[in-house]
């Protein structure tokens, strides 16, 4: 992820609609939320919530999937983790040992038992 990109998706999580849905996303897990249930979960309209996920999937942080006759928005968690890395980056001038409390506390909710993203944030 570059600066540009970074500057999108923190652009995108900075309008509390938007972080709010994202967060409701993630917790949503993989099954994800359709667009009608993601607007009565936040008490929103539903084309303001259309517009806002929108930005989201723009920022790469959601996708979005046709189902029928709903989209159904799930959290893009290879967006996050690429913001996530773009942050810790240069994480304590290249002391490790100094990052991993932080890294240890986010890993457990990003792993998948397919995948230890803990070991994408280190890398």
């Amino acid at each position: 992820m570059d600066i540009s990109q970074a500057l999108t998706a923190f652009a995108a999580l900075s309008q509390p609609l938007r972080l709010d849905a994202f967060r409701l996303l993630i917790k949503a897990g993989p099954d994800g939320m359709a667009a009608g249930d993601i607007a009565t979960a936040l008490d929103a309209k539903a084309n303001t919530s259309s517009q806002n996920l929108a930005h989201l999937v723009q920022a790469g942080l959601i996708s979005n999937t046709r189902d029928g006759r709903s989209i159904i928005y799930r959290a893009n968690m290879d967006g996050l983790n690429a913001l996530l890395r773009f942050m810790l980056e240069d994480c304590c001038g290249g002391n490790a040992d100094a990052c991993t409390p932080l890294i240890n506390a986010i890993a457990p909710c990003c792993e998948s038992p397919s995948k230890d993203t803990s070991k994408d944030l280190t890398s």
